[in-house]
């Protein structure tokens, strides 16, 4: 006789809306460096409520089971990295500590997953804290002040402030949530508002990144809104024409927008000299990290480890390696080297594997969840493209805008949610 087996109750009303809330404290507070913690251990006690609730039971469902797939294919090469790292205990650390990312996305899956309006207004928060970023980016470029307070460095900074730089990023990782939001809520006219305001704050950020990730993005989202292919193309001239005349006149107003541009037509140069100087000095970075990776092709160096690992592969005139010898470039600007470099084939297999799983599970979904997982799945694109440059995805900013971004991927692509909140 098969006894049955007692689903998991839903969370509490008031549990659902503080694991929401944690993940719009999560975005709202990553200007603000460590205190964004403060929300993934919010997130950390949400799961562990709802864990000793229902006990493993939860675990069960296929978004969760999705979840800790794709967190296996991220976790288990950087633990096996720290065995022979050359800093041992400072990948054995890293790596222990990525683990908190875990239980804070699992809060957001086992909260929204059958939450579809909850999943909604959490999509709707992040979009409008983007866009207010976008705003007070094009006040700073235009004043000089913003929230952050006075501009002192000569690149618009926004809420991150002068000495954090990652303005330009972020807004295009985020784009997709914001955009997706304006069409789906306010319609066409408001979309294209929104695109405009945030393709000039991403464009004064200065952040080249930041242009590769939004113009991926502006393509995709214009496909969407489009209704047919004429429109589309429609769109994308308007987008471009659009995009042009904000160029040109970042590029007559803002000096380091100029020194930008220059720098990236230097790619026609045909020299290496003039394709470093197009990378902003890259090229050393890449080649070290390709043959540090050829060193070290099973497990790498370790993650956080290729800093303490640079100057042992660098060329003799390397800029990049600190006077002191020690150590060099903080980490390889490129998913792929980063991943070849500190956690080695295995590292590779495991995010390929992530890869396939993700697209696997996105294939089989229904056209309702993939429509409500959409701008999540479109800013994972860009996050990860990998014609271009990224920030280090081992590192506790990017990996928790990394797995915010796969939770909510993740609830939104359950088929067992429901419009009630």
């Amino acid at each position: 006789m098969t006894v049955p087996t007692t689903p998991s109750r839903s969370p509490t009303p008031r549990l659902a809306l503080a694991g929401a809330a944690a993940m719009v404290a999560a975005i709202l507070l990553l200007p603000l460096g460590r205190l964004s913690e403060i929300a993934v251990l919010t997130g950390i006690v949400i799961t562990i409520a709802m864990l000793a609730q229902d006990g493993l039971r939860p675990l069960r469902a296929p978004a969760v089971v999705l979840l800790l797939a794709l967190f296996a294919c991220y976790a288990v090469p950087a633990w096996l990295s720290a065995i022979g790292a050359v800093e041992a205990r400072r990948s054995a650390t890293s790596a222990l500590a990525d683990l908190r990312f875990l239980p804070f996305a699992l809060a957001a899956v086992l909260v929204l997953r059958e939450r579809t309006a909850l999943y909604w207004r959490v999509l709707g928060a992040t979009g409008l804290v983007a866009g207010l970023w976008a705003l007070d980016a094009l006040v700073q470029g235009l004043t000089g002040f913003g929230l952050a307070g006075t501009l002192e460095g000569d690149r618009v900074s926004g809420v991150f402030g002068d000495d954090n730089l990652k303005l330009g990023p972020v807004l295009a990782v985020l784009s997709p949530i914001a955009l997706e939001e304006a069409r789906r809520r306010h319609g066409r006219m408001t979309f294209a508002l929104v695109w405009l305001l945030l393709a000039v704050a991403i464009l004064l950020a200065g952040a080249r990144a930041g242009w590769i990730m939004y113009a991926l993005v502006t393509l995709v989202m214009l496909r969407r809104v489009a209704v047919r292919p004429a429109h589309f193309v429609a769109w994308v001239v308007a987008s471009v024409v659009a995009a042009t005349a904000v160029g040109v006149a970042a590029y007559r107003i803002s000096p380091l927008f100029e020194e930008r541009v220059e720098r990236t037509l230097a790619l026609g140069g045909g020299t290496r000299a003039a394709l470093d100087h197009a990378l902003a000095g890259r090229l050393p970075i890449w080649e070290t990290a390709t043959r540090m990776a050829l060193a070290h092709p099973v497990n790498g160096v370790g993650v956080r480890g290729f800093r303490h690992a640079y100057p042992v592969f660098a060329a003799p005139d390397d800029p990049w390696v600190h006077p002191d010898g020690r150590q060099g470039a903080l980490h390889p600007h490129h998913l792929g080297l980063e991943v070849a470099a500190e956690t080695g084939a295995i590292g590779l297999i495991g995010w390929l594997l992530g890869f396939g799983i993700a697209i696997r599970a996105w294939w089989r979904a229904s056209s309702g969840a993939r429509d409500r997982a959409f701008a999540p799945a479109l800013a994972l694109l860009a996050m990860t493209f990998p014609l271009n440059t990224h920030f280090a995805f081992y590192s506790s900013f990017w990996g928790l805008l990394f797995w915010w971004l796969v939770a909510m991927w993740c609830a939104g692509l359950s088929e067992r949610a429901r419009a009630d909140a």
